[in-house]
């Protein structure tokens, strides 16, 4: 998953960013490198308060000059959410079918926190879904 950035100078020299796809996603920075480096922790933010308050994630739409990649283990966690939508599963029914206390259905669908990939594995699963991982070359 990889967001379109829109960077602008600011009047005082500073360079906003923006997500077009995630409006409630700002941050800036002093260079664009380092509104750059803010902006993952920008989308992190918005895209976790989508989850907090059920609304469905925004598909990153077509790629700009500038974008941010949601970490792999994020992008397991916005499917799981989606796929529990797509589902009708909520999260005391995923909790009851694994066995779980339902902070760590909280936990494993927080943004941002070390889950276990197995974990999410089996939380995918019962949503019907599995995960299927690639490696690929950076683009240059």
């Amino acid at each position: 998953m990889r967001y379109p950035v829109r960077l602008k100078t600011d009047d005082n020299g500073t360079y906003l960013v923006s997500f077009p796809d995630v409006p409630e996603a700002h941050t800036f920075g002093e260079s664009k490198a380092d509104a750059l480096d803010h902006a993952q922790d920008a989308l992190l933010t918005a895209l976790d308060g989508y989850i907090s308050n059920k609304r469905p994630i925004p598909t990153p739409s077509r790629l700009g000059k500038f974008v941010v990649e949601v970490p792999p283990l994020d992008v397991a966690k916005l499917k799981l959410y989606e796929a529990m939508r797509e589902s009708g599963t909520g999260k005391y029914r995923l909790a009851k079918k694994l066995g779980w206390h339902l902070p760590q259905v909280d936990r494993v669908l927080q943004l941002r926190y070390r889950s276990r990939f197995d974990q999410l594995e089996q939380a995918l699963a019962v949503v019907g879904k599995r995960v299927l991982v690639s490696v690929e070359n950076r683009p240059s």
